[in-house]
């Protein structure tokens, strides 16, 4: 199928084909492994530009198989072009690299991935002095009030991991480019399924190709999707110099994981939904976050941003000491204690007092919450598993 045709047609439809292809080799309708780190040369390799981009000469210049996932995720985000890398972080930390210099001022949003908040506020502050700013970008007038003069990017993050924070990316989008700066969004908690920040207007859209896209547990990778003209930047000095090329059996698995996003993300919006609806019921539980509910602050910009449903995490504490989140997590038998989100299964984190972020998490996160990402199993299995947790520690 032609990559003309592909792009006519439907979410599901192009999970499924774009980037995929027939073997000329073999006939295998599926792409094969390329596992080679080096590629035969021409005849004259003289004149070859060593450090080129997306030419088989070396893996770390680029691969088939990276080229194929990177087709396929341009296309579900509605982006030009994407460059995939070997996680989440090396996305994140790619475009950082790329795009900013000493003395650029950057905006990011208060709730961030540990990693982000790191990069942001400390590593690139301190040993290459970018300036930055803190702000909560739920209100977008937060963001407005800190631009200045050499302000460079806006990042956010929306969902926001792990307050489940939504920020309005079509109205943030306009002040950053009003002000001549890029706006960059991680949508790893929504997936290209529920939100695409490039069509509403965004630069850039990361996503932790570990999380929803593979949606199996079993391999890493990160993607920043934009416009070509900056990820040809972007693949030259963060891919080839900076060395954070995807592995190419990480990107066949996450090609395989993502022809079935969308069948997926349907299930993790039902599953998280009714789980976040049930929590609401339970004595115990002293807060619930989770965009798709209707007393969410921000549940209206979700609703308008978030077209097909509001992910598969949500956030919620209980009124009981430190020891008893542990306990409750000890009980649990469906749900699996463990980092990361987007698998198949229902993976729970207890996130303590002591996180150094606390301070910019809203009142009811600072005595400790779970995060808890919601899988694909049934729903009534989820919630009765979190039921007997809940008697046992009286809490319900």
């Amino acid at each position: 199928m032609s990559e003309k045709n592909v792009k006519d047609l439907g979410f599901q439809t192009r999970a499924v084909h774009t980037g995929n292809g027939v073997d000329g080799e073999t006939g295998a309708i599926k792409r094969p492994i390329t596992m080679a780190n080096s590629y035969e040369l021409p005849y004259e390799p003289s004149d070859l530009n060593w450090s080129s981009a997306g030419k088989n000469l070396y893996t770390r210049n680029g691969g088939s198989n990276q080229q194929y996932l990177q087709e396929k995720v341009a296309s579900l985000e509605g982006g030009e072009d994407c460059v995939a890398l070997a996680s989440g972080v090396a996305a994140l930390s790619g475009l950082f690299f790329a795009l900013l210099k000493s003395g650029d001022h950057v905006i990011f949003s208060s709730v961030t991935y540990i990693a982000v908040y790191r990069l942001l506020n400390e590593l690139l502050n301190n040993k290459f002095g970018v300036e930055t700013t803190i702000v909560d970008t739920s209100d977008p007038e937060n963001v407005r009030k800190a631009i200045r003069p050499n302000t460079k990017l806006i990042h956010i993050e929306t969902p926001g991991n792990p307050t489940l924070t939504i920020s309005d990316i079509k109205a943030i989008a306009d002040i950053a480019h009003e002000s001549n700066a890029l706006l960059s969004v991680d949508n790893t908690f929504a997936s290209p399924y529920n939100q695409r920040p490039v069509e509403l207007g965004a630069d850039f859209s990361i996503e932790s190709l570990t999380k929803y896209i593979n949606g199996h547990g079993d391999a890493m990778g990160g993607a920043i999707i934009g416009k070509k003209e900056y990820l040809d930047i972007i693949r030259a000095q963060s891919q080839i110099n900076l060395g954070a090329t995807i592995s190419p059996f990480n990107a066949w698995l996450i090609m395989r994981g993502a022809v079935t996003l969308p069948l997926r993300m349907k299930q993790h919006n039902e599953n998280a939904l009714k789980v976040a609806k049930y929590l609401k019921t339970v004595k115990g539980v002293s807060f619930v976050a989770y965009p798709g509910l209707k007393d969410h602050p921000n549940h209206d910009i979700a609703k308008k941003q978030m077209t097909n449903g509001f992910g598969g995490v949500l956030s919620f504490g209980l009124k009981a000491d430190h020891d008893t989140y542990n306990r409750f997590v000890s009980h649990l038998n469906v749900i699996t204690s463990a980092v990361s989100l987007g698998h198949d299964e229902s993976l729970i984190v207890f996130l303590g007092e002591n996180d150094e972020r606390q301070y910019l998490y809203p009142e009811e996160f600072h005595n400790g919450f779970f995060r808890f990402s919601v899988g694909i199993e049934d729903a009534e299995d989820i919630i009765a598993d979190l039921e007997q947790a809940f008697k046992k520690e009286n809490l319900l």
